[in-house]
């Protein structure tokens, strides 16, 4: 890939030409032209002010939710490492958490902290940056239930805080400015007993655990559910259990995750995608959306 001339200087990681195969859950994929890991919040703020604003940016969590296409990425994938994964206790019902911190430990500080009602984010693998972004949910709950605002880094470098009605959140979606990048947010729950928040966690686990192929390369739900439909039965009813292209294959266990079974390509694992999607279209006339964000040049 061509070079982008006179990148700003960092004091963080950045690498020329890096594969994001390794850093996202289908284990497929191209190169980033360029990957920052910012070393600090000001490292962040001015990287993305010197640099050319014709540049894209591109800011990438834990890549659960994500086909990153086989051309790679151009631009700048912005990758928030342990500078920004400390989650810590504000008052008795909100957290602060970095936009690089997991799930698993938001929920599990919640825990600790004796804060209930965001267990749910035990159960979405990714980081507080995607769920900030995509309004992630699952079992009941979803991030715009919980969340009083978040602080983001504009794409001049500019640090400003979005309060929850910012975002303009709906299904799995958000009016997060392109080329933003959350750097923490606050989640506010209720208070409850740390023991009855560590059975709800359990529960949400062992029933994920028991519906989605969770050891298998993936990348979580793939389509949204449309109004008044299930994705996952749709797919099934239109005969697509277990359909696969090339190295990529509907999963047996459960019909709304693709997987990669056999080095598929991102283009293997796409195709399917919309393979299933025309066969969903002409079996029940619902067009199905993609939840999967697909990124870069094929």
């Amino acid at each position: 890939m061509s070079q982008v001339a006179h990148l700003p200087e960092v004091r963080g990681k950045l690498t020329a030409d890096a594969p994001l195969a390794p850093l996202v859950w289908f284990k497929s994929g191209g190169a980033a032209q360029w990957l920052f890991e910012p070393k600090d919040l000001a490292d962040l703020q001015a990287f993305l002010r010197d640099l050319d604003p014709a540049v894209p940016v591109m800011a990438l969590g834990l890549g659960s939710n994500m086909i990153v296409r086989d051309g790679g990425v151009s631009g700048v994938v912005i990758r928030l490492g342990k500078p920004f994964a400390k989650v810590a206790k504000v008052d008795d019902v909100t957290l602060d958490c970095g936009g690089g911190a997991s799930g698993i430990l938001v929920s599990s500080t919640a825990r600790d902290s004796g804060i209930a009602g965001v267990e749910f984010l035990r159960s979405i693998p990714g980081t507080v940056g995607g769920f900030v972004r995509m309004n992630g949910g699952a079992y009941g709950g979803e991030v715009k239930d919980v969340l009083v605002d978040c602080d983001v880094v504009l794409r001049d470098g500019t640090l400003v805080t979005l309060n929850n009605a910012d975002l303009g959140y709906t299904y799995r979606h958000s009016e997060l400015p392109v080329g933003a990048v959350v750097v923490s947010a606050r989640f506010k729950g209720q208070p409850g007993e740390p023991e009855a928040i560590q059975t709800e966690m359990d529960r949400i686990s062992a029933s994920r655990e028991a519906s989605q192929p969770l050891r298998s390369k993936t990348g979580g739900s793939t389509f949204k559910n449309p109004e008044g439909h299930k994705a996952w039965q749709l797919v099934d009813e239109a005969g697509c259990r277990g359909l696969s292209i090339g190295g990529a294959q509907v999963s047996e266990k459960h019909t709304n995750f693709l997987l990669n079974v056999a080095d598929a390509t991102s283009s293997d694992i796409e195709a399917l995608g919309e393979e299933v999607r025309r066969r969903v279209k002409e079996k029940s006339g619902v067009t199905l959306e993609w939840e999967i964000q697909r990124v870069g040049r094929p």
